[in-house]
C-alpha cells in the first residue's frame, strides 16, 4: 500500500482493470488514425471512390509530391476530426451532466456505427457519413477517457496511467498498419475488412462500461456522495479513503458555485490552464507526427519504396512508436512532464531538419531515393516518432487533463480536444497539398515549428509532476514566474 499526503492507495486487479478498458478509448482513435492513411493507398478503394486519384497514381511520369494530391482524398480523412471538434462540446455535457462512464459507452456505440456505414459504403456520401460518426465517437472518446483516467488514478502514478490513453494510441495504430498490409492483398474488399474491424476496440470499450466504477469525483459532483466514496474505495483498494474524499467534497462544493463553467475559463485560475492546454494540442499537432502516421504508407511510396515496403515501413514506424510510449510511461512521474518535452524537441528537431535535407537533394519530382538513403530516412523517421511518443504524443493529452480546477475540467478539457481535432483536421486535410507544393520543404516547416514549442515548453509551462489536481493552482499557477502575475 502506498500512503502520500493521505492518500493511500493499493493497486488492485479491478483498478488496473479499471485503467486498460478504459483505454480502449485511445485505441480506437489510434486505429482510425492508422487506417486511414493505409486504405487511401489501396487501389481497390481508390478505383471505386477516386478513381481520377488512381489513374494519376499510375501515370509512369506522375510528380512524386502530388500523385496522392486530391481535396476529396484528404476530406476521406479531415471529416473525422472536423465532426470530432463538434462533438467535444456535447461531450463535455454529457461528460458534467451523464458522467464519464455513460459518456464512454455513447462514444463506443457511435463509433460502431461508423465502422458499420464505412465498411459497407457503397458511395463517397455513405463513406463520409461513416467518417463523421467515427469523428463523433473520437470526439466523446478522446474528451472523456483521459479525464476518467486522471481522475482514478493514484497521485504517484497519475502520469503513467494517463499515458495509458496514448499508449493504446499507439498501439491502435500500430495494429491498424498490421491489417492493412494483410487486407491490401484481399481483393476488392480489403479495405472494407480495414475500416469495419474498427468494431472490435469500440465493442471491447461497450462492453467495459459494464465493468468500470465512474470515477469518484464526478459521483460526488452530481450529487452521489455514498456512491462516490464506495467508488473511491473500490478503484483504491482500500478502506481508509476519508482525506481524500474529504478533498473530492471540497473541490465539487466549490465547483458548484460555478454556474457557467465555459464563461468561468476566462477567470484568472482558469486561463493559464486553458492558454497551455491550446498551445500543447497546436504545438502536438505541428511536431508533423500525424502527417507521417496518416500517410506513412503514402510517403514511404513517395520516397521510392515499392510494392509492400510502404506498409511495412508503417508497420516498423508503429511499433517504435509504441515501445516508446512505454518510455514515457516509466519516466514521466519520475523525471517529470517539462524535461521530456524540452529533450523532444531537440531530438525532433534534428531528425525533421535531416529528413527534408536528405529529400531536398536526392528525392526529384519523378525519381526515386536511393536505397540506402531510404533506410536512412526510414531510420531518421523512427527516431523522430520515438521522441514525439515519449513526449508531446502522451503529454499533450496528460497535462491539460491534470491542470484545471474542478469547475472548469469538462470545459476546459473539451477545447483542449476540440483544438486537437481542428488541427488536426488541417493537417490531414492540407498536408498531401502542401506536400504537393512545399515538396521536401515541408519537413523543414515542422522543423520551425518544434523550436517555437521548445521555448514556450521552457518558459511557460509549470511543472505539475507529484501535485494533487486539485492543487494546481496554488503549487504550479501560483508559483510560476509567468502565470502568477495573473493572480
Amino acid at each position: 500500500m502506498t500512503v502520500i499526503e493521505g492518500h493511500n492507495s493499493k493497486i488492485t486487479v479491478y483498478v488496473v482493470s479499471c485503467w486498460i478498458l478504459a483505454a480502449f478509448g485511445g485505441l480506437m482513435f489510434g486505429y482510425d488514425i492508422g487506417i486511414s492513411g493505409g486504405v487511401s493507398a489501396m487501389d481497390d478503394f481508390l478505383i471505386l471512390f477516386f478513381r481520377n486519384v488512381y489513374e494519376r497514381k499510375k501515370t509512369a511520369k506522375e510528380n512524386n509530391y502530388c500523385k496522392y494530391d486530391d481535396q476529396f482524398l484528404q476530406l476521406f480523412t479531415s471529416s473525422l476530426y472536423l465532426s470530432a471538434l463538434v462533438a467535444s462540446f456535447f461531450a463535455s455535457k454529457a461528460a458534467t451532466k451523464l458522467g464519464r462512464k455513460i459518456t464512454m459507452m455513447m462514444a463506443s456505440l457511435i463509433f460502431i456505427a461508423g465502422a458499420v456505414s464505412s465498411a459497407a459504403a457503397q458511395n463517397k456520401k455513405i463513406l463520409i457519413l461513416g467518417r463523421i460518426l467515427f469523428g463523433i465517437g473520437i470526439g466523446f472518446g478522446n474528451e472523456t477517457v483521459p479525464l476518467f483516467l486522471t481522475e482514478v488514478a493514484p497521485i504517484q502514478h497519475r502520469g503513467a496511467v494517463n499515458i495509458l490513453f496514448q499508449l493504446f494510441i499507439t498501439i491502435g495504430i500500430l495494429i491498424a498498419n498490421l491489417v492493412n498490409f494483410i487486407t491490401v492483398n484481399i481483393h476488392p474488399n480489403g479495405w472494407r475488412i480495414s475500416l469495419g474491424s474498427a468494431v472490435v476496440p469500440a465493442a471491447i470499450l461497450f462492453i467495459g462500461t459494464f465493468v468500470i466504477s465512474d470515477t469518484p469525483m464526478s459521483l460526488v459532483a452530481r450529487g452521489k456522495p455514498e456512491k462516490g466514496k464506495t467508488a473511491l474505495k473500490k478503484i483504491r483498494g482500500v478502506t481508509d479513503v476519508d482525506v481524500e474524499y474529504e478533498e473530492i467534497v471540497a473541490s465539487c462544493e466549490q465547483a458548484k458555485q460555478v454556474k457557467h463553467a465555459f464563461r468561468n475559463l476566462t477567470q484568472p485560475p482558469s486561463i493559464p490552464p486553458l492558454v497551455i492546454a491550446i498551445m500543447l494540442q497546436i504545438f502536438q499537432q505541428l511536431t508533423g507526427i500525424n502527417a507521417i502516421m496518416f500517410y506513412a504508407p503514402v510517403l514511404f511510396q513517395t520516397m521510392g519504396f515499392k510494392g509492400s515496403g510502404p506498409l511495412i515501413s508503417a508497420v516498423v514506424t508503429g511499433l517504435v512508436n509504441v515501445l516508446s510510449t512505454c518510455v514515457a510511461i516509466v519516466a514521466v512521474d519520475k523525471v517529470g512532464r517539462k524535461k521530456l518535452l524540452i529533450q523532444s524537441c531537440c531530438q525532433m528537431l534534428i531528425c525533421q531538419v535531416a529528413i527534408g535535407f536528405i529529400l531536398v537533394n536526392n528525392l526529384s519530382e519523378t525519381g526515386g531515393l536511393d536505397k540506402t538513403l531510404a533506410v536512412i530516412v526510414v531510420i531518421l523517421v523512427c527516431t523522430y516518432v520515438m521522441a514525439f511518443a515519449w513526449s508531446w504524443g502522451p503529454l499533450g493529452w496528460l497535462i491539460p487533463s491534470e491542470t484545471f480546477p474542478l469547475e472548469t475540467r469538462t470545459a476546459g478539457f473539451a477545447f483542449a480536444v476540440s483544438t486537437n481535432m481542428l488541427f488536426t483536421a488541417i493537417i490531414a486535410q492540407s498536408f498531401l497539398t502542401t506536400l504537393c507544393f512545399m515538396q521536401a520543404y515541408t519537413f523543414f516547416f515542422f522543423s520551425i515549428w518544434i523550436f517555437i514549442m521548445g521555448v514556450c515548453a521552457i518558459f511557460l509551462l509549470p511543472e505539475t509532476k507529484g501535485i494533487p489536481i486539485d492543487a494546481m493552482v496554488e503549487r504550479a499557477w501560483k508559483k510560476h514566474p509567468v502565470w502568477k502575475k495573473l493572480f
